[in-house]
């Protein structure tokens, strides 16, 4: 049976590199009956609807919206079953400059994600992190180590 089979599962930041590979490995792999794949850019989730197979596509639901929302976070995890949370920023050339805004996405989001998941009594939540957090040397790092504490 597993965790897999038959379940709901959402991803976010699903249209970042690890998010499209693991929805592709779900819908191939896994026995899920749904993907919801939650981002905040709709060029990407149109880029990757147009690149599944029609049968793909109609296991995928496509979701607007950010983990910085905690009440949208609220509704899309309605009837969650298991939740990946990728969704970060994740340049270190491009945030040394604004470190605020990686820890009101990479830490403050992952908070809204956990507690969205309590409140929706969702039965599972990765959260995804990098080898990028040990002995941390930057933001990037920093706010990985954060989320593994939190997650932890």
């Amino acid at each position: 049976m597993g965790i897999w089979s038959g379940a709901t599962v959402l991803i976010t930041g699903a249209t970042g590199s690890l998010g499209t590979a693991f929805l592709r490995h779900a819908l191939d792999k896994l026995d899920v009956h749904t993907v919801r794949v939650f981002s905040r850019d709709e060029f990407k989730q149109a880029m990757l609807s147009a690149s599944l197979s029609r049968g793909d596509r109609e296991r995928v639901r496509f979701l607007i919206g950010d983990v910085r929302d905690r009440e949208r976070l609220r509704r899309a995890f309605q009837g969650v079953d298991v939740v990946i949370h990728g969704a970060a920023l994740k340049r270190v050339d491009t945030t040394v400059y604004d470190p605020v805004e990686m820890v009101r996405t990479n830490v403050l989001g992952s908070i809204n994600v956990m507690e969205a998941a309590i409140d929706c009594k969702v039965g599972r939540v990765l959260g995804v992190s990098t080898d990028k957090q040990t002995l941390a040397a930057n933001t990037y790092g920093a706010t990985k180590f954060l989320l593994e504490r939190l997650f932890v």
